[in-house]
């Protein structure tokens, strides 16, 4: 993501330390938050014509932030409080945004027994897991009988992606290039100081997430790049420069303060590409590339599991600390979320509806790969799934205010999504040329 940034993650004051019997305290106001913390630890386990487009640049693409929280082991056998903006406000010495942002660090770090027995589960052994191997042509070397073979897997992948058209290629080489940026947003994820895996070994539940997820993402853009090198169909050196800027130029990201709004955005992200992936496979196996529909479909498999994981996880905290969570989810939802592909290049294009990302985002809002509906649909997806309408114990004002926004959210946008195509439909659709399949044209919006 890239522009006016996220707030993601917030840095532990140095002075918070984990007593014997993993009660929480600070040097000041030391029995008071002793006392407030010890239920919780007590836990178990730019306007243009293409309108349409330009609102989902914001979910468009892939943004991967997961969280590492190196807190205290929990206490056994209690139940946790529903955690309260008046508790909290009661219990600290003031009610500042820096001691709110503190709270909701040391109650994302109670989750580590939680992500322990909830959400490694969802990561796959890796000797039973799948690699890009698994779907392409054997390259293994041999004798004459196995590079015939090999020669023979290349024509059958080659002509099946013949009849991919140009719109669904730019889509998919925009999904790889993100996916390929991977090592960005890892680095994102392990920025937090306090909650980062610090050491980059870290045995504590989630830095082992994090590593688990990089490492099954990673698969990702390595499939995807081999099918489309051996596909012949698009311009290799120019896709593989599109990924060597994107990584130079990185992702503009506000300084974190909360690991509530990154959980919620990895969530948010993860079925994002779920949908995109999903979408890519339909339309290749309709246009009868049988082995880019199961290559992206299993993509998408794995994009559902880990929005999983980030959806409990999010719901976990909904549980904990309904107040925050609900005001965190407008944030997210209010803000200008940078995109990690948004700062993308292939060295030719410009700035704002001439960017690449946009021109990028305006295709696969026309191919049906994600779109401002998708994004309609996942907003009221999760406001559901979280109960956000249900909230009502905990809630402060401003958590009620939230509650009310995000509630009305869905139906706002699918109204402004009507507007936006009813606009968009009294307008000539324009063409751009994209070096990534040697500058044919391709229809916009």
């Amino acid at each position: 993501m890239a522009s006016s940034g996220l707030e993601v993650a917030a840095t532990a004051s140095s002075a918070w330390l984990c007593c014997p019997n993993h009660h929480i305290h600070t040097s000041s106001s030391r029995s008071r938050k002793h006392l407030l913390l010890h239920g919780l630890y007590g836990s178990a386990p730019a306007r243009t014509r293409y309108s349409s487009c330009n609102f989902i640049h914001n979910v468009m693409s892939r943004y991967y932030i997961c969280f590492v929280v190196n807190g205290g082991e929990p206490c056994r056998g209690r139940r946790p409080p529903v955690w309260s903006a008046a508790a909290a406000t009661a219990a600290a010495p003031a009610d500042t945004a820096a001691s709110a942002r503190r709270e909701q660090v040391e109650i994302a770090r109670s989750l580590n027994a939680w992500v322990e027995e909830n959400m490694l589960p969802l990561l796959t052994p890796v000797d039973s897991a799948w690699q890009p191997h698994d779907f392409l042509p054997c390259s293994a070397a041999g004798g004459g009988e196995a590079l015939a073979a090999f020669t023979e897997g290349v024509a059958e992948l080659r002509a099946g992606a013949a009849g991919v058209p140009d719109e669904v290629l730019v889509c998919l080489v925009g999904n790889m290039v993100t996916e390929e940026a991977l090592p960005t947003y890892q680095s994102m994820g392990n920025r937090a100081e306090g909650l980062a895996d610090g050491t980059g070994v870290s045995p504590l539940p989630w830095a082992r997430w994090l590593r688990g997820w990089t490492a099954e993402e990673n698969r990702h853009g390595d499939l995807l790049n081999r099918y489309l090198y051996l596909s012949g169909r698009v311009d290799m050196r120019q896709v593989e420069a599109t990924v060597h800027r994107l990584l130079r130029n990185g992702m503009e990201m506000l300084a974190p303060a909360s690991p509530y709004h990154g959980l919620i955005y990895g969530a948010f992200q993860e079925r994002a590409t779920f949908i995109s992936h999903g979408h890519t496979a339909r339309l290749a196996g309709q246009h009868g590339d049988r082995a880019l529909a199961k290559i992206c479909g299993v993509i998408a498999a794995d994009e559902r599991r880990h929005e999983a994981g980030y959806t409990m996880a999010s719901a976990r905290l909904f549980e904990l600390d309904p107040d925050g969570m609900a005001r965190a989810l407008a944030e997210v939802m209010r803000g200008k979320v940078t995109m990690p592909g948004q700062l993308m290049s292939d060295g030719r294009d410009g700035d704002g509806e001439h960017s690449l990302f946009a021109r990028f985002s305006a295709v696969a809002e026309r191919a049906g790969v994600y779109t401002a509906r998708d994004y309609g649909d996942l907003v009221e997806h999760f406001v559901r799934r979280w109960r956000v309408a249900e909230l009502a114990a905990g809630l402060s004002g401003e958590g009620r205010r939230a509650q009310e926004y995000l509630c009305g959210l869905a139906p706002k946008i699918r109204r402004m999504e009507e507007l936006a195509h009813r606009r968009a439909a009294r307008i000539e659709p324009a063409m751009a040329r994209f070096s990534w399949i040697f500058d044919r044209p391709v229809m916009l919006g």
